[in-house]
């Protein structure tokens, strides 16, 4: 029997999970990440020495039967719990094992961490760098062939992978984290409700095109101008102020030459790109289901250790 501690750990949210024979036997999920743990690493610590302990005692099992606890995300980056560069691409799944970092930390878990480093591309110009940390892991749990991957979330990641499965390029974008602030932090947060949910496929398209045609700025001061002036319903104005938000992720994907799409993440996020890009234009858009999504950076990882 081979059991293992998978452990997801992003800006936000940490999740840990007990696997075992390689299927998830249960999961937790902690509101710590990174940004929480500037200055503070004992949260994320605390988080992770509680998690991995509660899966083993509800299981009935002890740390000796853990044979090792695997990591990725942003537990690795200078406000994680160990830095570790990141690997240049083009990279994929030999990349990655030949990159892993062996740690222990006794007052988490008598089991060594594992970690996984994240992955970079530079060619020595500002326009050309960028980075991730946990997505590398994801798009080897994600790969579907040779295309984009759109992975929707608080720092919306673009990635370009090839027909044998590595990471040529990358592109960030602060969608997630754009769309909180604004809607919270802003006039706007009279006008936008996030939790409606529901779409308009005519207001997120007048919102993409808005901000495509004029400005981001001006699209969202529309947003108010359709609820004070206007009257349009709550799904209208959120419609319209996503799509107006999205105008520079559907722009990115535009100016790729691949033509195969594949959508992850965020459903609230995910949805709307998937439909933007399947109105106006004829590129190959295939989504992937928040669930698919959720388990992704878990079978990366097996595929990074499956042969250690």
């Amino acid at each position: 029997m081979s059991v293992y501690i998978s452990v997801d750990s992003g800006t936000t949210n940490t999740r840990i999970a007990l696997v075992q024979d390689n299927k998830i036997i249960k999961t937790v999920k902690y509101n710590v990440g990174a940004s929480k743990s500037i200055g503070d690493g004992s949260l994320l610590k605390n988080a992770l020495k509680e998690g991995i302990s509660k899966l083993l005692a509800e299981n009935g099992l002890t740390e000796a039967d853990v044979s090792k606890i695997i990591a990725s995300g942003m537990i690795t980056c200078e406000f994680g719990l160990c830095n570790l560069p990141h690997l240049p691409l083009p990279a994929g799944k030999e990349e990655l094992r030949e990159g892993l970092h062996t740690e222990l930390f006794p007052e988490i878990s008598s089991v060594p961490f594992t970690f996984v480093r994240g992955v970079k591309c530079s060619d020595g110009t500002f326009d050309n760098t960028d980075m991730v940390r946990g997505e590398e892991t994801e798009i080897l749990g994600l790969y579907r062939g040779e295309g984009v991957y759109i992975l929707a979330g608080s720092h919306t990641k673009l990635m370009w992978a090839d027909e044998s499965g590595k990471i040529t390029d990358i592109k960030t974008l602060l969608t997630g984290e754009l769309i909180a602030a604004v809607s919270g932090n802003t006039i706007l947060k009279d006008a936008v409700d996030l939790s409606v949910g529901e779409l308009s496929k005519e207001y997120l398209i007048e919102g993409y095109k808005y901000a495509s045609e004029n400005s981001l700025g001006e699209a969202l001061f529309k947003v108010r101008i359709l609820k004070n002036l206007f009257n349009n319903t709550p799904a209208e104005v959120y419609s319209f102020f996503m799509g107006a938000i999205l105008s520079d992720d559907v722009s990115a994907v535009l100016r790729s030459s691949s033509k195969r799409i594949f959508v992850s993440g965020t459903k609230y996020i995910r949805k709307p790109i998937a439909l933007i890009l399947r109105e106006i234009s004829d590129l190959d858009i295939t989504e992937i289901s928040e669930t698919e999504s959720e388990q992704a950076t878990l079978r990366g990882q097996i595929k990074i250790i499956e042969e250690i």
